[in-house]
């Protein structure tokens, strides 16, 4: 999509009426258009203008990889300077997610994540953010079915590029662009506790997430390294703070790695972190990336969590869907997975 700062000057400069970027913007964002010639209450003239001086998309979808149920779907899009990036669509029976990538690569490293094996390139703008979006509104409009959430999950870590994250969000939820509702709107950050504390003090019902992965700080520090900038002590003031001043859930995604962070020591550990109102334990299956990690057994997976539901924790097994297409947590890498780039008329009610 286009800054509607820019949309706005652009008509100006044409010596149209404001009005006339209003509708330029709604017909992106609402009508999902990518070709101004679509953007029918403009006069001829104008579209063609606009086609000349403007690039509707800052993304170009490249491929799309569908999983043999079509509960999830990943394309690999191309950026304007030629860099690459991906973002995935989860179908659900009710909701439809978009995993959304805020930068290209990334810098925090976490041991069990692909996004940063190759390191940050740069961080996206928010417009390149909000087309994935977009992307995946245009096939979900055609199955007669609407993008319901947005998680800032996908490659990158969002909150080293909160200003364009948090722009990307307002564009989302502006009632007179795409309209999104700001409580289907989650940001996840590997533990950047100033971003912590400058996103409690934002006016939002955007939901945050701490991706925890460990409650000791010897393991934190192997498994994700910005713990040794932050460490648990104070990110989880933070977090605290958080709480209290927002009144709102605080989830924490904890990847499970078989014999490495779902030992007795994790569970007593995280008991007593996690023993608060209003704090939330996703526990998630490490999805396969190459290395020296496994994926522990569903029943080890049962066992956590009912130690920790037995331990006074609050938490659930997050379902993680595109495994077989390389679009589950942590695996986003822009591998080269081959799937046919359809849309299966009716994605599986999962």
């Amino acid at each position: 999509m286009i800054d509607p700062a820019v949309l706005r000057q652009t008509i100006a400069e044409l010596g149209q009426p404001s009005y006339r970027a209003t509708q330029v913007y709604r017909a992106l964002t609402k009508g999902l258009v990518t070709d101004f010639a679509a953007v029918a209450v403009l006069p001829r003239d104008v579209r063609a203008t606009l086609a000349e001086r403007l690039q509707p998309l800052s993304l170009s979808p490249v491929e799309t990889f569908v999983t043999s149920t079509g509960d999830a779907r990943k394309t690999l899009f191309q950026t304007h300077d030629g860099h690459a990036v991906e973002a995935v669509l989860m179908v659900y029976r009710q909701r439809a997610t978009v995993c959304v990538s805020s930068q290209v690569g990334c810098s925090v490293g976490c041991a069990f994540c692909a996004s940063g094996s190759d390191g940050l390139k740069r961080s996206l703008s928010a417009e390149e953010m909000v087309d994935q979006v977009l992307h995946f509104a245009r096939g979900l409009r055609d199955l007669g079915r609407r993008v319901t959430n947005v998680v800032f999950m996908g490659m990158g870590e969002p909150f080293l590029n909160y200003d364009e994250t948090l722009r990307a969000c307002r564009l989302l939820c502006d009632p007179e662009g795409f309209g999104l509702g700001a409580r289907g709107v989650s940001i996840s950050t590997a533990g950047v506790e100033p971003a912590v504390r400058r996103f409690t003090a934002e006016e939002s019902q955007i939901n945050l997430a701490v991706s925890l992965h460990a409650a000791t700080d010897a393991l934190r520090d192997r498994l994700v390294p910005l713990n040794r900038r932050y460490p648990l002590d104070v990110l989880f003031a933070a977090c605290a703070d958080y709480v209290t001043r927002r009144r709102r859930k605080l989830f924490f995604e904890y990847v499970v790695l078989a014999g490495v962070n779902d030992g007795d020591d994790q569970v007593r550990a995280l008991a007593g972190r996690l023993g608060r109102p209003l704090y939330h334990l996703n526990l998630i299956a490490y999805n396969e990336t190459g290395g020296e990690f496994s994926r522990p057994e569903p029943r080890e997976l049962a066992a956590l969590y009912d130690q920790l539901t037995a331990a006074g924790v609050t938490c659930t097994v997050r379902r993680s869907p595109g495994g077989e297409i390389e679009a589950a947590c942590g695996q986003l890498a822009l591998a080269r997975v081959r799937r046919p780039a359809t849309w299966p008329a009716r994605p599986d009610q999962t």
